[in-house]
């Protein structure tokens, strides 16, 4: 059985990293959404070419999985934001964290906020923090495992719907 590794990503796996990305979403959300929302959203902020330049822009730090050459899932840290329910408290953002559907449950995810965690830390952060749709049950159950709790919530706009993301965070030791 091939092992499940994690390295840090960059610009060579731009391409990967997006397709990766779209098809989780897609896989995610599709279902809950109208087929027009969802095909403004892929088009638009979640384009292949969008998400390959937010890679080649270094923004965010990128830890990918990798179950032999094949890309597993991966997840981005940035600064992100301070956010006042933060404290004043350094503070890191889990943008993403993204699995190929087609290997769920191979412990991918937590490899990778293991891997997030252990890099927050290494560099000050005092919390992590995430936003995640309301009604990704699965996905707050993952988190709350995680030890995040539920601190405010802000509006993510898919297509034309406003959509409500909570806040999550953690504190960090």
């Amino acid at each position: 059985m091939e092992t499940i590794s994690i390295a840090r990503g960059g610009p060579a796996d731009a391409g990967a990293i997006a397709d990766l990305s779209r098809a989780a979403f897609d896989a995610a959300f599709a279902a809950d959404n109208t087929p027009e929302n969802m095909k403004l959203f892929m088009e638009g902020p979640f384009s292949r070419e969008r998400l390959m330049a937010e890679v080649h822009a270094g923004d965010s730090e990128y830890f990918i999985a990798r179950k032999g050459d094949r890309l597993a899932g991966y997840a981005t840290l940035r600064a992100g934001d301070t956010l006042p329910e933060l404290a004043g408290v350094p503070a890191r953002e889990l943008g993403r964290l993204y699995t190929d559907p087609e290997m769920k449950g191979l412990g991918i995810g937590s490899k990778l906020m293991q891997a997030c965690i252990d890099r927050a830390v290494a560099l000050g952060a005092g919390w992590l923090w995430l936003g995640v749709w309301e009604h990704n049950a699965a996905a707050f159950a993952f988190y709350r495992k995680w030890g995040f709790e539920r601190f405010g919530s802000h509006i993510f706009e898919l297509g034309t719907d406003p959509q409500t993301d909570w806040l999550m965070r953690r504190r960090l030791p």
